[in-house]
């Protein structure tokens, strides 16, 4: 294996679509050996015609890249050191059973994914070959072969952590790759990292996305700041009864506080600050516009299911899980009014 040259080792990206998309481009134009693959059609024929098209608040890039269809993994015959799985939560599983059998008998796969994705990947290609990441980069894609980022690489945030120890040092190799696209920490608890994010995103991303609206918007709406703090207090409290400890993200200080729910404020408010625009959609948001479904079951889900598991209630996420299932099943539309179905 070519680890101790990381211009050597073979990466793929699986699931390019705005944020994956968008690493894969600044892995390609850092000169690293990079394969994107992509399930929508219209998207891989448009980057194979003209590459990829990353806009940022002040900079656009394009970098011509390799982009197979999810069809031609079955025709590799190579296989990868370190696989990036950018793909929605409630795709990991098949996902990862689909690249296993391209991963490298010591290669990596990387969850670079909201929610609890861990396991998931661990039970496909076994804990040794799986690390844990947390992420927060805003982007929307709509268009194929063309990525929005609303935040550039200073305002780009990673961390990365091995699920067995004894990969801890080759996590630094992927923290270097990373680099190329953000600002990177190795944490040596990304179980608690991740559910420091989850909280996070329980939060402000299905809430927001139920009223159709921006997340600085829906912030606005009466009750709704409230609805989201409380939302995010109750994943906190399903953090700790998973064992999570409360741990920095974004580049945070450490917490000297010792009152969790003030902590669940300071991480709020510096997502709220550092990463969202005025124009910001939730990735939510952005799923239900495009007719897809979105990540409610393993986001405010997850958070229903393990309280419930501790023997204790979550009934604000668990009002946003009964309207978002409502919304993906046709019954509900997102719209403004929704506000009431959440605003105790």
């Amino acid at each position: 294996m070519a680890w101790d040259e990381a211009r050597n080792l073979r990466i793929a990206v699986v699931g390019t679509g705005a944020q994956g998309a968008s690493i894969g481009a600044d892995f390609a134009l850092a000169g690293l050996d990079v394969t994107f693959i992509e399930q929508w059609p219209e998207h891989v024929a448009a980057m194979r015609a003209a590459g990829i098209t990353v806009n940022m608040p002040d900079r656009s890039i394009t970098a011509n890249v390799r982009a197979l269809h999810l069809c031609q993994v079955a025709e590799l015959r190579e296989h990868f050191d370190i696989v990036f799985l950018v793909v929605k939560a409630y795709d990991t599983k098949w996902t990862s059973q689909l690249i296993e059998p391209v991963l490298a008998s010591d290669g990596l796969v990387v969850g670079v994914q909201n929610g609890m994705t861990q396991d998931d990947i661990a039970s496909v290609v076994g804990v040794e070959r799986s690390v844990g990441a947390v992420f927060d980069m805003a982007s929307n894609m709509f268009v194929p072969g063309m990525t929005n980022r609303q935040n550039d690489h200073d305002t780009s945030w990673f961390a990365l952590g091995a699920l067995d120890p004894a990969n801890q040092g080759r996590v630094e190799k992927i923290a270097e790759l990373l680099r190329h696209s953000g600002r990177v920490e190795v944490t040596e608890d990304i179980r608690s990292a991740k559910w420091m994010k989850l909280i996070v995103n329980a939060a402000q991303l299905v809430p927001s996305a139920i009223l159709n609206l921006p997340f600085a918007e829906a912030m606005k709406v009466p009750g709704m700041a409230e609805v989201m703090r409380a939302a995010g207090y109750e994943a906190m409290r399903a953090a700790i009864a998973d064992g999570a400890k409360i741990v920095p993200i974004l580049g945070m200080q450490p917490t000297k506080v010792n009152d969790p729910e003030r902590y669940v404020d300071q991480i709020f408010d510096e997502v709220q600050k550092t990463f969202m625009m005025a124009d910001t959609l939730t990735t939510v948001l952005q799923d239900w516009r495009k007719g897809r479904r979105g990540e409610v079951l393993d986001l405010n889900g997850h958070v229903v299911r393990t309280l419930e598991k501790a023997g204790q209630t979550a009934p604000v996420n668990k009002r946003v899980v009964e309207a978002g299932r409502a919304i993906e099943a046709g019954k509900l539309p997102p719209q403004l009014s929704n506000s009431s179905l959440l605003v105790a």
